[in-house]
């Protein structure tokens, strides 16, 4: 089988070559990146070693993807990932549509052309960001817990597939929901097999993680150097909740939906750590207390765009259509992620200068 696999240069895309070479047998990976994103380069050699044909490409420009050999898969971890894109003044409305509507677009175009299956990799904040930002929530042992919730498609197991998608949700989020429905259409129209997964937060060893994005390897990263952090939003209490996903976990679900394209499966899926592997900052500030020492951390009474106190995915669809389970616990990410950057020590310098982000976080 041959895949292609887009941003495979990033945490995401990088993490999930690498154990798909490990679990699949006679495997060709073609990886395409524009290496955009600080430090990208890093993966290069690790690649190249692993076998996979590396190709630098952007999937914004068609003549790039019309370049591309033929493939059985195509995996697609390219984006903007951030919540803030478009208004943080990192990079342009248009350019964060570009990436993650016209690239998805091209990427169709292709798999029309070549009958060739399509995953992508989507997030949670395709999830209305008013409902999430309404969601019931009481602080309990340096954390928010939810309370009592009747709201469709939530429950304190998470939020799944159902809760509601209106808007507003972010303009990065907007842009993955409609590639979400342009897949959708073009698999059925087309007749090539097409998967999404909605991941919540992935982190592990090696995430380039800012503040709105890979949270966990940018706090850990952060205190392990003694850099000043912020509690931002909701009173500065550094309670919000999110749960923590090893791309890795992805793997044995990604090689299914490959090996098995006719499975009776829902085509769009809620994908995290559960509750089980979720964290507030606060519990993470401890965490992070423990393992390396005191840092100066802020309350703040800023506020950002499209925050929410509590985001935790719940995989029940996932675990029932498929018998998909999280493997990697919170504790082992976390660890790795602090190994990582005793080993690194100036890992967050490299991509403190990003403008333009390609890699899922």
């Amino acid at each position: 089988m041959k895949i292609l696999i887009t941003g495979i240069c990033g945490f995401a895309g990088f993490s999930i070559a690498e154990r798909l070479l490990e679990s699949l047998s006679n495997l060709q990976i073609i990886g395409l990146d524009n290496f955009s994103r600080n430090g990208s380069e890093l993966n290069i050699s690790d690649l190249t070693n692993l076998g996979v044909n590396l190709i630098r490409g952007d999937i914004r420009s068609q003549s790039d993807i019309d370049a591309l050999p033929k493939v059985d898969w195509v995996l697609d971890c390219a984006a903007n990932p951030s919540v803030l894109a478009g208004l943080d003044g990192q990079s342009s409305s248009r350019q964060l549509l570009e990436h993650n509507l016209l690239g998805t677009i091209n990427l169709l175009e292709y798999c029309k052309s070549h009958k060739a299956g399509l995953i992508l990799l989507s997030t949670s904040r395709v999830h209305s960001a008013s409902e999430l930002a309404a969601l019931p929530v009481e602080s309990s042992n340096d954390r928010f817990v939810l309370k009592d919730c009747n709201a469709r498609g939530v429950s304190n197991r998470g939020i799944s597939e159902d809760f509601p998608t209106t808007a507003p949700l972010s303009l990065y989020g907007a842009s993955k929901l409609a590639s979400e429905t342009l897949i959708s259409e073009y698999a059925e129209c087309f007749d090539f097999p097409a998967w999404i997964n909605r991941c919540g937060v992935l982190a592990g060893a090696g995430q380039f993680g800012k503040a709105d994005q890979g949270i966990f390897s940018f706090w850990i990263h952060c205190f392990r150097e003694k850099k000043p952090l912020k509690y931002i939003g909701f009173n500065g209490t550094g309670h919000q909740v999110r749960d923590a996903l090893h791309p890795k976990d992805l793997v044995p679900l990604i090689s299914r939906q490959m090996l098995e394209p006719e499975w009776e499966a829902p085509k769009t899926i809620n994908l995290g750590g559960g509750i089980e592997n979720s964290m507030s900052l606060k519990e993470l500030t401890l965490w992070c207390e423990d393992r390396f020492g005191q840092n100066e951390v802020q309350a703040s009474q800023d506020k950002r765009p499209m925050d929410a106190p509590w985001i935790v995915m719940n995989s029940i669809t996932a675990q029932n259509a498929w018998n998909w389970s999280v493997k990697t616990k919170i504790e082992q990410i976390l660890e790795e992620i602090a190994s990582h950057a005793e080993k690194n020590p100036d890992w967050s310098k490299l991509c403190s200068n990003s403008s333009t982000l390609r890699t899922y976080e």
